[in-house]
């Protein structure tokens, strides 16, 4: 039996954590580390070294002897180099040494990261720069120090500086409309951030015999087992105890590293769970988001697992999404997005909801290209995630509250006014009197907004910039108009008005899979990128590049490298998955489906031989099926080789050309292949099938 864990004991005990710093630390450099925090004052090296000596103590003491830099490069992953604290003492000794300048900066190559052509492959020199606001963590005999990653000319080579940068211009402009309903004791507006995280576990055994699981992260091929998830008997079903251990493990890694791991169930696929934090800062949120998916891998490993996270490894079942919930919260607490008790709190509600539908409306482009991604594809659109088509889900009752505003008609007041949004006069709204839907890209949740197209995968970092930049610059308009205004109350009723008039095409409460919704968002003018290759164009228009620009979260070189990256993965990814499908087909495939029909052959000739050359042999009808499909399999995987090797060398023209000739390609050959795994023996099939891992 294993031994009970107490969470209270262990939560954090592993992150260098504000607890952790106010045992260690003087006051004066606890508060310095504070001001830090909140206004963004620099540390004085003298507090940086008291940091640095007590972070090493405390890390040397739990038995770690280096440290590193934790940073987020942009391939969608961390990156670390580890250090050791030991420093030549003389006489053949050493001592272990960590100054204030060593945590706050660090050289790491930077030469073999993407930079979307901001650097060149010859210039190496990067620095990462500690990021004070994410607490510093113990694992596998290492210190961990998050941190932001930029070039030798200043430029942002990683996801979080952008990041850092979009909460601070959210949290200003959020301040500047607080101001206007009277608060003058909000400092700071905090963007709070919850991922839920997606993932299937097999077997090692299962895994280390697919060559396609192995290179790419899912199944190039496969055949539809006898049983998928028709059944629903997966989903919130009992957990077995292999993935029990798991996750118990799991919990309990996340929880001394201080990550707020809260729920666990299995998922609607075989083989699928999900894991969901309490809620937390968006710095925060994104760090841990990527320690979970590094713990899962590592965690799913000691159980004999491998963890995948690919958005979609199995054909035929659903694949794994993140949901990313999003809201804002004051410095003391309060939801800007939870409907109050009072008519100011009320229109204040009402005007960050309208905010932030303006904002979802006009950068609805930005937002798409943000999950645009190889694996993404295989699930947007289908009855398993959101549909390409953004639209904001409000709900019946919020969406009356909205029409009521437009039409200026009454909603349920008994008085029978009708609705003005002034501080003294607006009527109770429900905080969450309606179902969800789980067809929406932005649901409204009752006090949050949950984005559900992000990939398995995916770094919840991007999005998130996206949703804060987009916010920002729509409550700065707001604040604009409000400032001047000569009468607050009639300003603020008629900019409401106007802006749910303007934007009430991207709510939609109905079914985004449907065939219809495809054709109504059409008429209301709103965008359907299908897929990654046709959402990429717009990322850089200029709508967009003036957004990231006008608040400093990026400069336009940053911004363009960052679309550059983004096409070179897609086209690197499906590269990839297209040569590892044709070396299957050649090494794997054909091989075995010819040696089964070598001996269906020998078979036929033996019972000829007894019954006659014209008896009506099972074995005939088998071999001519497959032999006919072997060819057809053979030309289709020659002429998929053959594209491969034709695609342009530049990246926006080689993301088209993957989109339309190489991924339909990919798509025939498997067609092919998974129609020979079915007539062919299981004995003689190179690799487990999906009825093996699936159903272990």
């Amino acid at each position: 039996m294993s031994k009970p864990i107490c969470v209270p004991e262990i939560f954090g005990c592993d992150a260098f954590n504000e607890t952790t710093m106010k045992r260690r630390l003087s006051a004066g450099a606890y508060q310095a580390w504070k001001q830090c925090i909140l206004t963004g004052t620099a540390l004085q090296l003298d507090v940086a070294n008291e940091i640095a000596e007590a972070m090493k103590n405390w890390a040397t003491e739990k038995g770690a002897t280096h440290y590193t830099h934790w940073f987020q490069p942009m391939t969608g992953i961390t990156a670390e180099k580890h250090d050791s604290f030991i420093t030549p003492a003389g006489e053949g000794k050493v001592i272990m040494e960590f100054s204030g300048k060593e945590l706050v900066r660090g050289e790491p190559d930077a030469s073999s990261f993407p930079s979307g052509g901001l650097r060149a492959t010859f210039e190496a020199r990067g620095y990462t720069a500690w990021d004070p606001s994410s607490f510093a963590f113990v694992k596998d005999g290492s210190l961990y120090i998050p941190t932001c990653f930029f070039s030798y000319t200043g430029d942002a080579l990683d996801k979080k500086t952008p990041l850092l940068r979009s909460i601070d211009e959210v949290s200003r402009e959020a301040v500047r409309i607080l101001r206007l309903f009277g608060d003058n004791k909000t400092k700071r507006v905090q963007v709070s951030v919850g991922a839920e995280q997606e993932y299937f576990l097999i077997p090692k055994a299962f895994y280390a015999q697919r060559e396609d699981l192995r290179l790419t992260g899912r199944t190039l091929f496969g055949a539809a087992p006898p049983k998928g998830q028709e059944l629903d008997d997966h989903y919130f079903g009992a957990i077995r105890t292999r993935v029990s251990n798991f996750m118990r493990d799991l919990d309990e890694q996340l929880w001394r590293l201080g990550v707020l791991s809260k729920t666990k169930h299995n998922e609607g696929a075989p083989c699928q769970h999900e894991l969901a934090p309490i809620f937390t800062d968006a710095s925060n949120a994104c760090d841990t988001n990527q320690l979970v998916m590094m713990v899962m891998k590592k965690c799913a490993a000691k159980h004999d697992l491998v963890c995948l996270l690919h958005e979609k490894p199995f054909a035929g079942v659903n694949g794994s999404g993140k949901h990313n919930n999003w809201s804002l919260c004051t410095d003391s607490g309060e939801n800007l997005f939870k409907p109050g008790q009072t008519p100011s709190q009320n229109a204040q509600f009402l005007l960050f909801l309208a905010a932030f539908l303006k904002g979802i409306d006009e950068y609805q482009d930005f937002l798409r290209c943000t999950v645009a991604y190889a694996g993404n594809d295989h699930r947007l659109g289908a009855h398993e995630a959101p549909p390409a088509i953004i639209s904001v889900f409000l709900g019946d009752e919020l969406t009356a509250v909205v029409e009521s505003i437009i039409n200026s008609t009454n909603y349920k007041d008994p008085g029978k006014r009708t609705m003005q949004i002034g501080v003294d006069s607006i009527p109770a709204i429900p905080k969450d009197n309606t179902d969800r839907n789980r067809t929406s890209p932005v649901a409204f949740t009752g006090n949050k907004f949950e984005f559900r197209m992000l990939g398995s995968s995916q770094s919840i970092a991007g999005p998130n910039v996206a949703l804060n930049t987009i916010m920002a610059e729509e409550l700065s308009q707001f604040a604009d108009i409000l400032e001047k205004a000569d009468d607050f109350e009639s300003a603020l009723h008629q900019l409401v008005c106007d802006t749910f008039t303007n934007h009430q095409r991207i709510i939609f409460n109905g079914n985004g899979y449907s065939d219809e919704w495809k054709e109504e968002a059409k008429r209301r003018g709103l965008s359907n990128y299908a897929s990654a290759a046709e959402a990429f164009p717009h990322y850089i228009s200029q709508k967009n590049i003036d957004l990231v620009t006008k608040h400093g979260v990026f400069t336009e070189s940053e911004f363009r490298a960052r679309h550059e990256i983004h096409l070179q993965s897609y086209n690197k990814l499906i590269n990839i998955e297209a040569r590892t499908m044709v070396d299957m087909v050649m090494h794997q495939i054909l091989p075995a489906a010819m040696h089964y029909s070598s001996d269906l052959a020998e078979s036929v000739n033996r019972k000829a031989s007894v019954l006659g050359s014209d008896s009506d042999l099972a074995e005939k009808s088998l071999l001519e099926r497959i032999s006919c499909r072997c060819n057809t399999l053979y030309q289709k995987s020659e002429e998929l080789y053959q594209n491969i090797k034709a695609v342009p060398e530049d990246s926006a023209a080689a993301a088209a050309y993957n989109n339309n000739v190489i991924v339909p390609g990919m798509q025939a050959v498997r067609k092919d292949a998974d129609y020979l795994e079915k007539l062919t023996a299981k004995s003689y099939w190179p690799y487990p099938l999906y009825s093996d891992i699936l159903f272990y």
